[in-house]
């Protein structure tokens, strides 16, 4: 029988959903990207702003066509939508034979089973305990870099974010679990591995009882094959001595950290639920940038919140201004159902939150481009994600740039290079949020 599978959302759905291809290769299922010859589809789904339901709710009425029509003989929803919304998928879109929560994800095989033998199947198991971390996985990045996802849920409890609600409280994998996992992955020719969860920086301290991000990573580095090591998720707050020591030793640690800061008003942050004032971010930067010279941040910003002045608003762009973070994204505030801020007065009309994003993402464009062009001339270890159509030319990213979200090196050569190589360039050359290079002889 062949098999649909839609992943959506975010990287650490993307390794549940790895993790449930992997069961059902093993069952025999033969996998299709065509909806019109799959006779099972299963959408792994999310919902974590507004645009990520709706995208959510139309993917699964267009495939719940196809089950109508009975070219599909079984429609499985998973993921933070079928989570959080279990009942209302069920009884509203009858299509929908199996609906499995965020923590149910190793129940796939039992959901097709049932589903085919027409019947409805509804899992959603307490969010506590994990799935079994040592599972097969199958990937779906190309081959040469993959997730490991360290953690699921969170207890941090901010006033706009639902994940503690359909993810649950925090839970750090076993290390043992961790470590073989990463050393299957670097058998299978994972160059670069990806550390996610919503948290990083609390890994252990649930299980050891203290944080212990910095051990994993001591361990991870061990494993023959992985070159790079790339740490996203990590909470500025929580951010810690031995981690940064631990960054600057190990060769294989890119000098990379994704510091999701939100705001820098002091009123906004509280109001938020955030556990950072201005001042904390600014040491919290200034003590990386002094400790790790070379080091690249990314944040992610969110503006037009509940209560956000213009005034406070021309704080977040100078703010912007000043840090000059290397990688920035910016997200107008979404109102989710259940969560302290969808309730608070002074809610920002739609437009103006676009307004306020777009202004903040001009500014970091020409921030991003400053910063692009005094790379010009530095000499760079690449890694190569593939070949440009037509060209003598290979997309490549350096280690200031995570796949999907960052920039790209563009890499003129008539040399035959491979997805997974690693090259020693020296960049030519800047534009916008990418650059270009050329091999070195």
């Amino acid at each position: 029988m062949k098999l649909l599978f839609i992943s959506l959302g975010c990287d650490k759905n993307l390794v549940d959903s790895e993790m449930m291809l992997g069961l059902l290769e093993q069952r025999g299922y033969q996998m299709t990207d065509d909806e019109t010859e799959a006779d099972i589809i299963i959408i792994n789904t999310c919902c974590f702003i507004n645009d990520a339901k709706e995208e959510s709710v139309q993917t699964i009425l267009e495939m719940a066509e196809y089950k109508k029509s009975g070219s599909a003989k079984a429609l499985i929803v998973t993921g933070c939508m079928a989570q959080r919304y279990q009942k209302e998928i069920q009884e509203e879109i009858p299509e929908v034979d199996a609906v499995l929560g965020t923590n149910s994800y190793d129940h796939i095989l039992d959901a097709v089973d049932q589903a085919l033998a027409g019947n409805s199947l509804l899992t959603c198991d307490p969010l506590e305990g994990l799935p079994d971390g040592k599972m097969e996985r199958i990937l779906t990045t190309g081959g040469h870099y993959a997730h490991l996802k360290i953690a699921e849920g969170c207890d941090k409890h901010c006033t706009y974010c639902i994940i503690p609600k359909i993810r649950g409280p925090y839970r750090s994998y076993p290390m043992e679990d961790l470590v073989c996992q990463a050393e299957r992955l670097a058998a299978q020719g994972v160059k670069e591995l990806i550390l996610v969860a919503q948290e990083t920086t609390l890994y252990g301290v649930d299980l050891y009882g203290k944080k212990c991000l910095h051990e994993l990573l001591n361990r991870l580095c061990e494993i023959r094959g992985l070159r790079w090591l790339r740490i996203l998720y990590c909470y500025p707050e929580e951010i810690y001595d031995e981690l940064i020591e631990t960054m600057k030793n190990q060769p294989k640690i890119c000098h990379y950290l994704d510091l999701p800061i939100q705001h820098c008003s002091d009123r906004i942050l509280k109001r938020m639920g955030r556990r950072t004032s201005k001042a904390d971010l600014i040491r919290i930067v200034e003590t990386l940038r002094r400790e790790i010279p070379d080091i690249a941040l990314r944040t992610t910003l969110i503006t037009g919140f509940p209560g956000e002045t213009e005034e406070e608003h021309k704080e977040l762009l100078e703010f912007v201004d000043a840090m000059e973070f290397d990688r920035l994204g910016v997200f107008p505030y979404s109102a989710e159902e259940d969560t302290p801020a969808a309730a608070m007065p002074d809610q920002i009309p739609e437009e103006v939150k676009l307004e306020r994003r777009d202004e903040l993402m001009e500014l970091q464009q020409e921030v991003a481009f400053d910063l692009a062009e005094e790379m010009t001339g530095r000499e760079l270890v690449v890694l190569v994600e593939g070949k440009v159509a037509d060209e003598n030319a290979y997309v490549t990213r350096t280690y200031r740039d995570a796949p999907g979200i960052d920039g790209y090196l563009f890499l003129n050569t008539d040399e035959t290079l491979v997805s997974g190589d690693f090259v020693k360039v020296k960049v030519t050359g800047a534009f916008e949020y990418d650059l270009t290079g050329e091999i070195m002889v």
